[in-house]
């Protein structure tokens, strides 16, 4: 009996044990469902599901024909998960030496076996997150994904790819200083149009809602949090990237037979002010010449001669002087107060008119004619310099522009020689770009216009944005004083000082410059001896300006530093280029309209169709190409083969041709084609000479 009270006694308290757990268990979810929901459930949330933000792609920044100046591709940084739980030992064994091999032959920087070692190396330290390398493109990460272990998969093989856009140039340095960065890190750098209008191109990054799954992956699930990413605007520019390239290429030749320190080349188009070249370089520490600083927009210099424009301009608007008027140069020096000036013909060019003063670019007779006239009233020149609009910045689309210096009587640093020195461009400071824009306004009828860099913000072809060209001043003087102006400047390349820019397809007007550059306080002689900045400034065709342009290369260290040779040269043949490719359409000698109307429009295509078609009707070719795809340039009564670059990866030009030759070409270099319209293709998205990726769609517009 006792035994069984015993069994009672105890199977009682277990029971009554068991009874209290039941309840605290009951009680506890009642409190977990209850008051404490709230704080299990922010748990829950925050190791079961988790946001992550989704980047926004930056928008393009295109040329004025809509190629790509700069873009964002996805790159990856691939990483190995060498002790990834899902790896088996069999899969190691069988397929490191594959793996290793497999990376040699992809990647590169080390051998099959010195890939092998380091990720084995890696495996022994545990190692989680293995660099393999940062920068892979998608065609090398596709084939990654195929070598052994990593075919796998990321739990399996240990394949951790992890995507970022990186901002390219598809040409490279052309203009980079202008499209410029951004270096968001500490302080920040915002340069050129990817600074000035990162607001249109940045988009708006999203969120995603991420959840965990058995196993530890992470997928995205719709939910309310979830907020969609806006990719950014297209920036549409004024750079016409053939006459960059034609621009960079001069610049850099002839800086380095000069062996310069930098120089830049501007081409502005004369009635809009469209930048449609500007080209900035510098040698580097390599030796070779880069795009490291605008000088063109940032750099304020004592311009020189070029300066000797406004000048006598300002003479001329006082009404005191004409160009046909006689100046004494003497001998070829003048003395005011301590300093000498001199013109650069030894023995002086006696006596000559105004308008010889600029075509020779005489300093003495610039010198003397300026303090005659304004000795006793040194402000009304400074004042007339003014009205011009020479003391003003020109608020660019894009920041860094350099500031102008006009010195004026009471300035602290205003001397007896001030107004003698200012009279051929010394202390005073331009920046190239200023100074072109003045030059651009006397092509242009005296109308200044401010240089423009973009034209439109898009997104997806809509315009969202327009900037209209931008008048500074309607006239910079009397209708009588540009026309006199413009007589000067072709003058000096008739028979001034830039006769070796003399041609006689079209004519050049301009003004060479030659300045010593001032070395702080130390003057402009020192150490070495004298630096010189050479110049030109001008536009073309003179009888009809479609383009200024201005060409400056600082420092030449070869013994040859004026501004014809140096700077005029670079001139010529970026105005030579754009004569032999654009003024066939845009400017004709009414004689040449009845020889040119003779000559059709052969358009792009397939070589031997066009041929046949040309020797048909009888027409001149001048096949400077032998390219099996060309386009045609029609010139007075001759037509010109230049060839269509094809090169794997990269969507070709198809503008101008057929839709037959258009779906051939594209469908060929392993594209799908759509199309509307009909005729020939106008328009093709994406631009040619984008990176695309085979059997993605290429967007054709025909012209109909």
């Amino acid at each position: 009996m006792a035994v069984r009270d015993d069994i009672v006694f105890r199977g009682g308290i277990l029971y009554f044990v068991l009874a209290i757990a039941a309840l605290a268990i009951f009680i506890r979810i009642l409190i977990l469902q209850t008051i404490e929901h709230g704080k299990w459930s922010a748990m829950s949330e925050k190791y079961v599901f988790t946001t992550a933000e989704l980047p926004a792609d930056r928008g393009d920044i295109l040329a004025h024909d809509g190629r790509l100046l700069a873009s964002s591709i996805p790159y990856y940084t691939i990483y190995m998960d060498t002790r990834s739980t899902g790896m088996s030992q069999q899969t190691w064994t069988s397929g490191i030496n594959g793996l290793s091999a497999g990376l040699a032959r992809y990647l590169g920087v080390r051998t099959a076996e010195g890939w092998k070692s380091a990720i084995t190396d890696a495996r022994k330290r545990g190692d989680r997150y293995f660099l393999i390398k940062r920068r892979v493109d998608y065609e090398t990460l596709k084939k990654l994904k195929e070598l052994p272990i990593f075919r796998e998969g990321q739990y399996k093989g240990g394949l951790m790819a992890q995507a970022e856009n990186r901002r390219i140039l598809p040409n490279n340095e052309l203009a980079a200083r202008t499209i410029g960065y951004l270096n968001l890190g500490d302080g920040g750098t915002r340069v050129g149009i990817e600074g000035s209008f990162d607001k249109e191109l940045a988009g708006k990054n999203g969120m995603a809602v991420k959840q965990r799954l058995t196993g530890g992956d992470w997928i995205t699930v719709d939910a309310a949090g979830t907020v969609d990413s806006r990719d950014g605007n297209d920036v549409v520019t004024t750079i016409d990237i053939d006459l960059q390239d034609v621009a960079s290429n001069a610049l850099a030749n002839q800086l380095k037979k000069h062996n310069a320190h930098h120089g830049c080349a501007v081409v502005m188009e004369v009635s809009t002010g469209d930048i449609r070249a500007i080209a900035n370089l510098e040698i580097g520490s390599d030796g070779n010449y880069h795009e490291s600083y605008n000088y063109a927009v940032g750099e304020s210099t004592e311009p020189g001669s070029t300066f000797k424009l406004p000048v006598l301009m300002a003479a001329l608007e006082e009404g005191k002087i004409d160009t046909g008027d006689i100046v004494d140069t003497g001998s070829g020096s003048v003395k005011f107060y301590n300093k000498v000036i001199r013109d650069t013909k030894e023995d002086g060019y006696g006596r000559i008119t105004v308008r010889q003063v600029f075509e020779k670019s005489s300093n003495v007779g610039t010198a003397k004619l300026i303090t005659s006239l304004y000795a006793d009233r040194p402000m009304d020149f400074v004042n007339r310099l003014c009205a011009m609009k020479l003391n003003e910045k020109l608020d660019l689309q894009i920041k860094g522009e350099g500031e102008p210096l006009i010195r004026y009587p009471g300035d602290k640093l205003w001397s007896g020689i001030s107004l003698p020195m200012m009279s051929h461009g010394y202390e005073v400071q331009m920046t190239p770009l200023q100074i072109l824009t003045f030059y651009n306004a006397v092509a242009n009828d005296g109308k200044m216009m401010k240089p423009r860099f973009v034209t439109a913000i898009t997104r997806n072809g809509t315009v969202l944005r327009h900037f209209n060209p931008d008048v500074i001043v309607n006239s910079i003087a009397s209708g009588s004083t540009i026309r006199k102006a413009k007589k000067m400047m072709e003058g000096v390349v008739e028979h001034g000082t830039a006769t070796n820019l003399r041609n006689d397809n079209y004519k050049i007007a301009g003004k060479t410059g030659t300045a010593q550059i001032a070395k702080g306080s130390r003057g402009y002689k020192s150490g070495s001896g004298v630096s010189y900045q050479a110049s030109f400034v001008g536009y073309f065709p003179a009888d009809n300006p479609l383009y200024s342009c201005i060409v400056v290369v600082n420092a030449p260290s070869n013994g040859v530093y004026y501004g014809n040779q140096v700077a005029g040269s670079v001139f010529r043949e970026i105005s030579d280029k754009v004569y032999a490719t654009n003024f066939f359409r845009d400017y004709s000698d009414p004689k040449d309209v009845r020889t040119a109307s003779r000559v059709p429009e052969a358009g792009n295509g397939f070589r031997q169709d066009i041929n046949n078609v040309l020797a048909e009707l009888d027409v001149r070719v001048r096949k400077r190409s032998k390219d099996e795809w060309i386009k045609t340039l029609e010139s007075g009564d001759t037509i010109t083969y230049a060839g269509v670059k094809i090169s794997k990866g990269l969507v070709p030009d198809v503008r101008g041709m057929s839709l037959r030759d258009a779906m051939y070409l594209l469908e060929n270099s392993g594209y799908r084609v759509k199309f509307t319209g009909k005729g020939k293709v106008l328009r093709q998205s994406p631009e040619h000479g984008q990176r695309y990726f085979e059997g993605q769609v290429v967007s054709l517009e025909m012209n109909m």
